[in-house]
């Protein structure tokens, strides 16, 4: 059950590191006067007049996505689809889930995955259920990418492929509420979330926005990751015109990603993850601190929600596989439909085999936070559907000590390698990181390196 309302300050949430950046309070007017701007670790976080963060609001408590005291995920998804025929402690109610990709080109061929996501937001526009369709598409000036709404299908696809760089929906928030018709929202678990308590406050948003398409995560990344990879294929940030982060190609599998830089001057640029210091997903950098303390990784509130595949045989195949959750009767039958008439090329899945495909993720939101919620904080406590426990071997403990180690770190050694002009300061780091978490994520550390991987970290419980 909801907690009773307690007011909460942007700054209390902010020094328990609570804010993900998603610009719903400032797109809301839960702190008036406020905008969204990235701080000096390349994360989105509102900005306003002297003192603004330490005022008090009962509207921001409700809002804020992270707040010990705003709904649940269990009860949101309770009120949206209660009659929900299946229900999963891991993928939460659902009508049913599948496996596949989009047969109607191009959606496939210009995705990053299975192309499902840009498919399901331009039929909606096709059949007249939304007016638009909010999503990350890339962008000119000084963000490479940001929210937008397209109102058509054409727009739709412009925007797709997978974008790992922050983003925040004050704007589209503010279009929704400015000019009438109904949306569609695409969004992480946590944005889509912020949405449901934006539309909860906000009947003009409750009105509007018609339909939510979940994305599967894993984290959020800053926007230090391009300039970071910049820095490693003998660039700068400032000379990249737009990066891509996954490219699709006969000549890799899917779970090979490369990363591709365009430059100003119309050169390209392309390294594998694998090479890179901080190309290891699972390690952690980057990461925003609020995603420590996230417990959906498959946007259980919203009316679909995609991911990859990442199992044999779709995880080796080049053209990207999704795996999709359906919770909305309605767009249950919009995939049925096309299923039927060849458009999909969908089978049933399992929600065992669904989670398989996420499993890692699980690991980190449910055993992982089971045990970060037991370390000492000072400040607001988190309230998760997760129950606090110590209970799992000392070398797992021992990973989730060091990735969040290796998160926190991360910010602070670029921070201070960028001030310094020295990429090498946060480039040799991030490798000797990388190969300590290696070492204990693939059994090769030594007891030592598991000691001071411990010591590293016991501070910041």
């Amino acid at each position: 059950m909801s907690l009773p309302d307690a007011p909460l300050s942007l700054r209390q949430l902010s020094k328990a590191g609570l804010c993900i950046g998603c610009g719903a309070c400032v797109g809301t007017q839960a702190l008036p006067g406020a905008s969204m701007a990235l701080d000096a670790f390349g994360q989105f976080k509102p900005i306003g007049p002297a003192g603004f963060e330490r005022a008090r609001s009962t509207a921001l408590a409700r809002l804020c996505p992270f707040s010990p005291t705003a709904t649940n995920e269990d009860e949101l998804a309770a009120a949206r689809f209660p009659a929900a025929p299946a229900r999963d402690n891991r993928l939460g109610r659902l009508e049913a889930a599948y496996v596949g990709a989009v047969a109607e080109a191009p959606y496939r061929q210009q995705g990053s995955s299975g192309g499902m996501v840009s498919w399901v937001a331009a039929e909606l526009l096709r059949r007249g259920l939304v007016d638009g369709v909010a999503h990350v598409s890339p962008s000119e000036g000084d963000m490479f990418f940001r929210y937008g709404i397209s109102r058509t299908p054409e727009s739709v696809l412009a925007g797709a492929k997978s974008r790992y760089y922050p983003v925040e929906l004050s704007g589209v928030l503010k279009q929704i509420r400015e000019v009438p018709g109904r949306y569609a929202i695409v969004g992480v678990p946590c944005f889509i979330k912020a949405v449901h308590l934006a539309r909860a406050q906000e009947p003009v948003l409750a009105e509007r926005i018609a339909y939510t398409l979940g994305l599967f995560c894993g984290h959020m990344k800053s926007a230090r990751l391009v300039e970071s990879f910049a820095w490693q294929m003998d660039t700068l940030a400032d000379a990249v015109a737009r990066p891509e982060f996954r490219l699709k190609g006969p000549e890799r599998p899917a779970n090979w990603y490369t990363a591709q830089l365009t430059l100003k001057d119309g050169t390209v640029r392309q390294k594998d993850w694998w090479h890179l210091g901080d190309g290891d997903w699972g390690a952690g950098f980057f990461q925003n601190s609020a995603c420590n303390f996230c417990d959906d990784v498959v946007a259980e509130t919203a009316d679909i929600s995609f991911g990859d595949a990442w199992v044999e045989p779709y995880s080796s195949d080049w053209r990207g596989t999704n795996v999709v959750v359906v919770r909305s009767p309605v767009l249950r039958e919009l995939v049925e439909h096309a299923i039927g008439t060849g458009r999909l090329e969908l089978k049933l899945a399992g929600a065992d085999y669904v989670a398989n495909t996420q499993a890692a993720g699980f690991r980190q939101r449910r055993e992982g936070l089971a045990y970060r919620l037991t370390w000492r904080r000072r400040g607001i406590k988190p309230r998760k559907r997760v129950t606090p426990s110590r209970d799992l071997p000392f070398q797992r403990k021992l990973i989730y000590r060091l990735r969040y180690a290796i998160s926190a770190w991360s910010h602070r050694l670029f921070y201070l390698a960028r001030r310094q002009h020295a990429p090498a300061l946060y480039i040799g780091w991030a490798h000797a990181a990388l190969r300590l978490y290696h070492g204990l994520a693939y059994g090769r550390g030594r007891i030592g390196a598991l000691a001071r991987a411990l010591r590293l970290t016991r501070g910041d419980g």
